[in-house]
């Protein structure tokens, strides 16, 4: 029933059953879905993706009450208002408010059409004419779209029509794109500062231009680039994100601040070894980078300190490096504890942020109406004052926290951004005993790092809403988040908590037992790099959660080795034999590839003696009809990538030794 209801309001079939898997995102819809029928029992499917990202964005009843009616009637009728409402009750989250003030902050009733848009365009280019042909497409679209927003009622016109119709019209006004357009101008290269350090305190200095060190080909690098993903600078174009003036602004400085070039980053937790879904992870987030000629940083999220180990920063960066990547900068979410702290108080005094005394193990999260915390609407000048307690330690582990005052999309309650742990710091030492958890650093950190495009596996879809929330909240520029399905192997065990208790039990050595699927431990059994490489590449990158079998790990070794591992032979069991006649043999010198199925690779030349030897196996004194090597009575085929020689052979046995009396060859007789 649920499923035909969401259908029918215009969801598309496969985005119905995702928002079905979440029970409580589906029930939430439902409510409003039904509340807004009562209201008119005509809802098309427009108001229908109203509907769908009220359920997503707005987490309160009250803001839920307010807009339904203005959704109902067709006085909401874009994204753009929705995000209004959004932020209207982010900077009035408690008390009554004015219905006029409301309307007006969100533009209720005001429609802006295509002609409309088209007029105001026309008017900002006109008066920008003679600066857009003299520079063509370098020309800064941004700023064309930030001044036709600008304009009154423009805040309310469609993004994307905006951006369609500034394209159309500056394609009209100066004709298709040449080469010399398309042409990309050199990139200032941004110095690394005093806190672009490694894990050993040494600054990590780029090797070309964009900071990569990529030993991959260019067509697996090209496979990025089908991923349909915003633009530098145009966040706002996505969905589900804020915008407003100041945003747009924002987006802007942040633009020159990049370069106009892509900068993602790879954010792993030091507390163990990377294993074959980091190998994912890693291509994604430094693969898309180079494939747009961008830059990619690796950043520890190193903010559990009781679990962190100087030699999981070391591996981690090791492992970066072995499958083939240097990055730009090495950061740490540490650098940046001071600004994260300013932050949280910034959140504190906008009534956003509690300290909560609450105990989690007397929660039952699994509940269906968790009940708010008594400590959730204390003031704001005691919040404060207990928030930095928390700094002083003047509280123990597990006492007092701060919460966010957010549902997430997954029901989750005012999540947790800092909690209290006398444990030290291995950068920092004992200058902190309160630590941001990642829901909080995540997004702040990606802000302050300038990060155009935050990669992250589907388990992080939910917490979307809150990255954004956050950012705009603490009023900072606020990146993209994109999630891809996240990369299991049958067969094996990759969780970090469950290899160290193997350690610990001592089924397995260490990280790099060769019976693991960590990095170290592919590495030790000898599969390149390339493999693992190509073994992600195959797989793509999607939305759904894969689980894959080891053999097409090892189909993609056995590639990689067929085509870059030089052959040489040997004999593991010999025995010995001699050519009797060894004058007929009409070659001496036998040409080996030493690449099969790529001869102009290489070669080697061998020098074929009167003496050989045979493997063990291929020989037997008394053998049944089945076997066809060499007997005491049957020919054996002697081929040495050259004269394919027949052979006959007579001998003796001697204890465990074959001591052959003598085998004839015979040049004629050769193998169908």
């Amino acid at each position: 029933m649920s499923l035909d209801l969401f259908v029918s309001i215009g969801l598309a079939e496969q985005r119905a059953k995702e928002t079905l898997k979440n029970k409580q995102l589906s029930e939430k819809l439902q409510n409003i879905i039904n509340t807004a029928l009562k209201l008119n029992p005509q809802i098309d499917k427009t108001q229908g993706q109203l509907l769908y990202h009220c359920a997503t964005k707005l987490k309160d009843a009250r803001s839920l009450d307010t807009v339904l009616p203005y959704i109902a009637h067709k006085k909401v009728a874009t994204e753009l208002q929705i995000n209004a409402v959004q932020q209207f009750f982010f900077d009035y989250p408690v008390g009554d408010i004015n219905l006029k003030e409301f309307e007006e902050f969100c533009g209720i009733g005001v429609v802006v059409d295509k002609d409309e848009i088209e007029s105001v365009v026309k008017s900002v280019m006109d008066a920008q004419r003679d600066n857009i042909i003299q520079e063509r497409y370098a020309y800064p679209i941004g700023q064309l779209i930030s001044e036709v927003k600008g304009k009154p009622r423009m805040k309310w016109a469609d993004g994307k029509l905006v951006k369609l119709t500034v394209d159309a019209q500056l394609e009209a006004l100066l004709g298709p794109k040449t080469e010399l357009d398309s042409a990309k101008k050199p990139k200032k290269q941004p110095t690394a500062t005093a806190s672009d350090q490694d894990s050993r305190g040494a600054s990590v200095e780029p090797e070309n231009a964009n900071g990569f060190s990529f030993s991959e080909s260019e067509e697996k690098a090209d496979m990025f680039k089908g991923l349909k993903l915003h633009r530098v600078g145009e966040n706002h174009t996505t969905d589900g994100y804020l915008i407003s003036d100041e945003i747009i602004k924002r987006l802007e400085e942040h633009k020159v601040k990049v370069d106009g070039v892509v900068h993602t980053r790879f954010p792993p937790e030091p507390n163990g070894i990377l294993h074959i879904g980091h190998a994912k992870a890693i291509n994604i987030n430094f693969g898309y980078a180079k494939a747009h000629g961008g830059r990619c940083n690796l950043r520890y999220d190193d903010t559990n300190p009781e679990k962190e180990e100087e030699r999981y920063f070391t591996g981690i960066l090791d492992m970066v490096r072995w499958l083939g990547y240097e990055p730009y900068r090495v950061t740490h979410s540490s650098d940046f504890f001071d600004t994260l702290f300013e932050y949280a108080v910034r959140l504190i005094k906008k009534g956003l942020a509690y300290v909560c005394h609450q105990k989690f193990d007397d929660i039952d999260f699994k509940a269906k109406e968790v009940s708010l915390s008594p400590w959730r609407d204390r003031p704001i000048v005691e919040s404060l004052q207990l928030f930095n307690d928390m700094r002083a330690g003047l509280f123990d582990e597990g006492e007092a926290t701060l919460r966010a005052k957010y549902v997430m999309e997954d029901g989750k309650l005012d999540p947790v951004l800092y909690r209290i742990k006398f444990c030290e710091h291995h950068r920092s030492k004992d200058r902190w005993c309160i630590y941001p958890t990642y829901d909080f650093t995540h997004p702040l950190c990606d802000s302050i790092e300038n990060i155009t495009h935050s990669l992250c596996t589907k388990e992080f879809q939910s917490h979307r809403s809150m990255y954004y929330w956050l950012c705009d909240a603490v009023g900072i520029y606020c990146p993209v988040q994109w999630e891809y399905g996240r990369l299991n192997m049958n067969y094996s065990v990759v969780s970090k908590r469950k290899i160290l208790k193997l350690i610990e039990t001592g089924h397995v050595t260490d990280w790099d037992d060769p019976r693991l699927f960590t990095l170290p431990a592919l590495r030790r059994k000898g599969y390149p790099h390339t493999a693992v490489n190509d073994f992600v590449h195959r797989l793509g990158v999607t939305m759904a959660q894969v689980t894959i079998d080891p053999e097409m790990l090892e189909f993609c070794v056995r590639s990689d080795l067929n085509k870059n591992a030089r052959r040489v032979m040997a004999v593991t069991s010999p025995l010995k034999v001699i050519i009797q006649n060894f004058e007929s043999v009409t070659s001496t010198e036998v040409w080996i590839p030493d690449f099969p199925e790529f001869p102009e690779k290489g070669s080697r030349t061998l020098l074929l003696t009167k003496e050989l030897f045979i493997d063990a196996s291929d020989f037997l004194e008394k053998a049944d009809k089945n076997f066809k090597r060499l007997t005491l009575s049957q020919p054996g085929g002697l081929e040495i990538r050259g004269p394919g020689d027949g052979c006959k052979q007579s001998g003796v046995w001697s204890g465990w030794c074959f001591v052959p009396s003598c085998l004839h060859c015979d040049p004629t007789i050769r193998r169908e």
